[in-house]
């Protein structure tokens, strides 16, 4: 994680003199030099774990659609050999045999013969531990914040061998996220726009300690259960006495918010401001957080934002 550390210092002072603009770095212009990675390798996944990784992995399960999209981001798709059936994305993984949902099939992970399994906390404590008593490398990747999720891309990055295509990825993902940073400073007014997370329809939202919360406040929104702790279950009451000025469903229905009985007080209904946003790209933890940041950032600032 040393690596990783430094790695992003050197980034950021290349977007302080860039005008935190987006860039596409080469591998010359990477701090990361190839063949750094050396095996056996031993890291610290993110549940806490040692784990020594013996040789390059040539036979990738991942267990969860986000370490799945790291993976194939950083140019290790091509050994991804098994996902689930929630996985969907990139298009690729659609072809790919199932291990199971969000219950794992331990016989057909064994029958791929993985030199390692990407997994995360969501797969449950006992079927991690029931995959590595059947002998089985098992790697948690587990985010819950940007800088998070750049260590899932660098560790990911490490294991594989793809050291630059994960220096270069992250790079890109702290300029875009920098950038709206700015276009959201200079759209601001006096307040953040208020805003209602909606992730189902019995009122459950994102609250501290999670990565929506934290994509809503760089995006420049000031999130109303912000001081709720984790995936809070809010009354109907209470969101109307937070009165937000903006709605966000991530479940896909918005005549449901718009329609529900005593919500026609709530700025956001009164004009209209109601919208839905892909649940994938808010919900994992991978590389298209920002194209969340984007979304909600024109959102919260339509017109203001590109």
């Amino acid at each position: 994680m040393k690596k990783f550390a430094l790695g992003l210092v050197l980034l950021l002072f290349v977007f302080s003199l860039l005008g935190c603009q987006s860039v596409n770095l080469s591998n010359e212009d990477s701090p990361v030099d190839p063949g750094d990675v050396h095996y056996p390798l031993t890291l610290k996944d993110q549940a806490g774990n040692d784990v020594t990784i013996s040789k390059i992995p040539e036979r990738i399960v991942s267990l969860v659609p986000s370490d799945t999209e790291i993976l194939f981001a950083i140019g290790a798709g091509k050994k991804v050999v098994g996902v689930t059936t929630n996985d969907d994305y990139p298009k690729e993984v659609k072809n790919l045999p199932k291990v199971g949902d969000m219950t794992i099939n331990a016989e057909k992970v064994v029958a791929l013969k993985p030199d390692i399994i990407f997994a995360s906390a969501l797969n449950g404590k006992e079927t991690i531990d029931k995959l590595k008593k059947l002998g089985l490398t098992v790697f948690v990747l587990d985010a819950n914040s940007i800088k998070g999720v750049y260590q899932s891309i660098d560790l990911a990055g490490q294991i594989t061998n793809q050291l630059h295509q994960s220096d270069q990825l992250i790079g890109n993902m702290e300029a875009e996220k920098l950038q709206v940073f700015r276009e959201v400073a200079k759209a601001k007014k006096d307040r953040p726009v208020k805003v209602w997370l909606e992730s189902d329809p019995s009122l459950y939202t994102a609250g501290k300690g999670t990565l929506l919360n934290e994509l809503v406040t760089i995006a420049g929104g000031d999130n109303v259960a912000k001081n709720l702790n984790g995936w809070p279950q809010v009354s109907s009451e209470q969101v109307v006495t937070w009165n937000p000025d903006v709605i966000v469903s991530m479940y896909g229905d918005t005549s449901t918010i718009r329609n529900r009985a005593g919500w026609n007080t709530i700025n956001a209904v009164k004009e209209k401001k109601i919208t839905a946003i892909d649940p994938d790209i808010v919900s994992r933890p991978g590389p298209r957080i920002i194209e969340a940041l984007h979304q909600l950032a024109k959102t919260f600032y339509p017109g203001q934002v590109k």
